[in-house]
């Protein structure tokens, strides 16, 4: 990939994140520093299908793990938008992380990602040629195309 057609792919993002810590930090001033972040409304929260939280519950129990995985959703520079989604099964919880549970499972997004995809539902699909977690509407996304990013999970 050549360093200009890197630079396009990801100018997007960079500026989109510029303008947004502009924004927190001129509305910021009449914030304490110590007050806690608040929880995200029921329409801001990540919510899990049934189809998700049972797949995560048999990939914890055919795994025969000692500690607790998680299903990490972050976005990231590509795809056709200029994002994409990525999953990825998880065993920490790091200080910038949000933790969304349903049905005993846990879903991390850290605090960057979360802002593209606040209000979001992440599912589990079997096709005839794949099986994948996706995010199959997500509110926060001002643009994008027919395909979808997926964690692909071996059967």
């Amino acid at each position: 990939m050549s360093r200009s057609s890197l630079i396009h792919r990801v100018t997007p993002f960079f500026t989109s994140r510029i303008s947004q810590n502009q924004r927190l930090l001129n509305s910021s001033s009449a914030l304490c520093e110590t007050s806690p972040s608040p929880s995200p409304s029921l329409d801001e929260a990540i919510h899990l299908t049934d189809n998700c939280v049972r797949r995560l519950k048999e990939l914890q129990a055919c795994e025969g793990l000692t500690e607790e995985k998680m299903l990490r959703l972050g976005v990231e520079t590509g795809g056709c938008s200029g994002f994409q989604y990525a999953f990825d099964l998880d065993s920490k919880i790091n200080p910038d992380d949000r933790v969304f549970e349903s049905g005993g499972v846990k879903l991390v997004v850290d605090n960057i990602s979360y802002d593209f995809v606040k209000g979001a539902t992440v599912d589990y699909v079997e096709e005839l040629i794949r099986s994948a977690f996706v995010v199959t509407t997500n509110p926060s996304a001002v643009g994008g195309c027919s395909c979808k990013s997926s964690f692909m999970v071996k059967q």
